[in-house]
Order: C-alpha cells, then structure tokens, then sequence
C-alpha cells in the first residue's frame, strides 16, 4: 500500500499547552476548506478521539506501536491515507513520553519516525522569549530522525511578543514560527481525569469545534502548515489489515453514554472474522438484541449512570440468563464492573448489576492502575488457548471490592510496564473480564477465537 496525502503530527513539549485544542481547531478548520481530514491519536486513549472524530467528521483512529507493531501503524495510516487529504495526528503527553523512561517505544516522536511524517511543536510560551528557542533547539535535536518542522506557540501576550519569538527562533537556526495563539483564545473544553469527557452530539456543541477552527484561522499560517504536512515521504506498508473469516455469529456490543470504549478497529476485526456486530445500550434497551451468540461489554462511565442501569432490571436479566447458558460474554473494565453484582459509587451508594460475575465493585478516590500491560492467557477460554499473548492498557479509578474466589478463576497473567506478572482478570464459565483494555491487533488471533466460540458455543 501506498499513501501521499499530506500528513502533519501535532506533538507538545508536554501534557497541557494546548495540543488537543490545537488538533480539534485544525480538523475543523481544514474540513471547512473542503479537505477530507483523518484523524489519529497517538496512544491508547478513548477520550480525545471521540472529539477529534466529531470535529474532522471522520472516524478517528489509534497509533500505538507498543500495543499493536511498528508495521502495523503503518499499514493503518496506509490505508487510511488513501481516502484522505491530510492525516493529522495528534501526540500524546509530551513528544518524547512513552512507554518507558529510557526509550521512544509507545511515544508520538516514535510514531513521527515510523511515518516520517513532520512535527509541529506546540509550546507554551507564557513568560518566554529566547529560552523559547533554547527549548525547541532541544527537542528538534535530542533524538536522531525527528524533523519538527514548524513551532506554535501558545499563550502569547501581544504582537510584540510574537515578533521577538520569531526572531529568536529564526536567529538561533530553529524550525520557524508557524502560528503564536493569544492567552486564553481558546474555548473551555469539559475535562475529566486525565484528558476530555467524551463527545457525542448530545453532549457537545458542535459551536466549540467552530470557535477552535476560528482562532486556527486568525492566529496559524494555515496555508503554510498545510505545505510544510505535504512534505511527509510516502508511505509503504506490505502488511494487509484484514482477517480471514472464520464463520457467520451474531455479537452484541454494549454502546452507549455508559459504554462506548472501543478501537475502531478491534470492532473491525471481528466483521473481518465473520461477526455480524449488534449494538445495544445497557441503558435504554429492555431487551438484547435477538438471535445474539455472544456479548463484549467495553469500558466507559458505569459509575456515572449506576442507578439508571440498575433500574433497567429486564436487561440485567437479560444478560445474567445469557451467562447462565454458557454463551460467551468477554468484558473490559467498565463492562467487568458490570457484569458483576454490585457497583458501589463515589459517594458510597451501592447499585445491582448483571449478576453474571460473582464479585463486587468499588469507586476509589484516587486512580488506582495505570500503564500498558501484556497479558498472557493461563487456560483456554474464548478469546484464545492458553499462553496466548496480548497488550493492551489498563486506566481505572476502581477496584474489586468482594469476589468469591472460589468459583472464579484468573484467566490472565498481565506484566505492567514496570512490575512482575500477576493473576489479574476473572472468570466462570465463559465469562470472562479484566481491568485491561486489550487492542485486538496485538494479537488477531483473538477476535478470530472469540467468533468461533461463539459459533461452536450455539
């Protein structure tokens, strides 16, 4: 496959100086030019791409190296390029944060290298001039083989501040000054734990996205920065995305405010492997959808609507009868929360759920796991024999509070990034759920076990 749209990654110097707004105003501003923008979000997060989906119209993608491979990431953006005019990327944390402290794996400069594609550093420039350039000089120069290409400097506080950036830039040798954003230019944007809540379109205003794209507009060289994206290599990639079929099943997916963390793509993957995909919501729908042969419930906010989805007691039924008949039931940390017996909320209200795990679940006031993780499957189940390998990421502020270890078994082996592996993970019969956000391209093989399942499960 080859690609040639124009490609620009939109990396910060760290968390918090503005590349998520930068990112959204950009997908607008080019999209009102009548591009067909594709965004990307370097790293595991289901939050950001929500926005990025409504605010450029088009699906918004995961790049993660360390959770799928290097080939892998290359071959997506491939093959999403070739229905694109410009594939915008927004990094993750700061343009060097990874997932290690010593090395690129799982960091936006990683994924600039894999695409060769060009930064724009986004930097906050509150109360700096020189030391701006000093700055940039260190982060286009601390790793071989990344081209940072232009620099945005955000919280400017006059034209004449802007004039000595540039030329402070421009003196010291460094990537110029593509745009400078004026303190507090940007809208308010919800914000919830470690990035944005999620967007729908009954939960953000669409006028946000315009307000970005207004600022884009007045304070970036918009024309320059979409020449400076036109200079990414093209990009080749041998590997093929898709699976082979394995049979036809009807699968349910849990969608809705409640639950609705998922990869494009792990979802792709299982219609690849012959799985006809069902949404149902948790919330609203008194019934599963009909003919089903099997349920992924994903993570989401079961804490923030506890008492909504305890009240729909014919749903929780509904999927407690489907366990008790051995189909297959795979949940991912929101949905392990509710595929248990009890959730108890923030302010200590304890509220029924599925029944389907007997084990309960607590809120917590501080996070309690985060980090990447490898699992391994320590017997067979239906996502694969034992011994098969996975990754993926783990972020929750909950914990099992009560689980009755005898009738549950650890169906996983999971080595965070920093640590020794440990039983996590529980099931009966064949459900199974985890803390751990798997991404099925770390292992394909996955998706294709879990539509065979539930074929031989019927």
């Amino acid at each position: 496959m080859n690609r040639s749209p124009a490609t620009i990654v939109i990396a910060g110097t760290a968390s918090g100086v503005g590349k998520t707004s930068v990112t959204l105003g950009l997908a607008r501003a080019f999209k009102r030019r009548g591009l067909r923008v594709q965004p990307l979000k370097v790293g595991p997060d289901y939050l950001d791409p929500t926005h990025l989906t409504m605010a450029a119209g088009t699906q918004c993608y995961n790049v993660d190296s360390w959770m799928t491979s290097p080939d892998y990431v290359r071959a997506l953006v491939a093959k999403l390029g070739q229905q694109s005019d410009l594939c915008l990327i927004e990094g993750v944390m700061g343009l060097y944060d990874g997932a290690t402290p010593d090395g690129l794996a799982g960091s936006t400069a990683e994924i600039s290298m894999l695409l060769d594609a060009p930064v724009l550093l986004v930097c906050n420039a509150h109360g700096a001039a020189r030391s701006l350039a000093a700055m940039v000089k260190g982060y286009s120069e601390f790793e071989p083989g990344i081209h940072v290409a232009g620099v945005l400097a955000n919280r400017v506080g006059s034209e004449r501040h802007v004039r000595w950036l540039r030329t402070c830039l421009q003196s010291a040798g460094q990537p110029p000054l593509i745009g400078a954003i004026e303190r507090d230019a940007f809208p308010h944007i919800q914000s919830r734990h470690l990035g944005l809540v999620s967007a729908d379109q009954k939960t953000t205003d669409d006028g946000v996205f315009e307000e970005l794209a207004d600022v884009m507009e007045r304070q970036i060289d918009l024309d320059s920065l979409l020449d400076t994206a036109a200079e990414a290599a093209p990009l080749k990639s041998s590997r093929t995305l898709s699976i082979s079929p394995v049979a036809h099943t009807r699968i349910g997916v849990a969608r809705d405010e409640a639950f609705h963390f998922y990869y494009p793509d792990n979802l792709e993957m299982l219609r690849d492997a012959g799985a006809e995909v069902v949404f149902f919501s948790p919330l609203f729908d008194k019934a599963l959808p009909p003919d089903l042969d099997g349920l992924i419930i994903g993570g989401g906010y079961p804490e923030e609507f506890g008492p909504s989805l305890a009240a729909n007691t014919s749903l929780r039924c509904a999927i407690g009868g489907f366990a008790a008949k051995g189909n297959p039931i795979y949940g991912e940390c929101g949905g392990l929360m509710y595929l248990g017996q009890e959730l108890t909320d923030r302010a200590g209200h304890s509220h029924a759920m599925c029944g389907a795990l007997p084990l309960s679940t607590r809120m917590l006031p501080k996070r309690k796991a985060l980090g990447y993780v490898e699992a391994t499957l320590a017997y067979g189940c239906c996502l694969g024999p034992a011994g098969t390998r996975m990754r993926g990421h783990e972020f929750h502020y909950s914990e099992v509070s009560q689980a009755d270890r005898g009738q549950l078994a650890p169906f996983l082996s999971g080595k965070r990034s920093a640590g020794q592996a440990a039983p996590c993970g529980f099931a009966q019969s064949n459900v199974i759920a985890s803390y751990i956000h798997v991404h099925f391209a770390s292992c394909p093989e996955v998706p294709e076990h879990f539509v065979r399942t539930c074929v031989e499960s019927q």
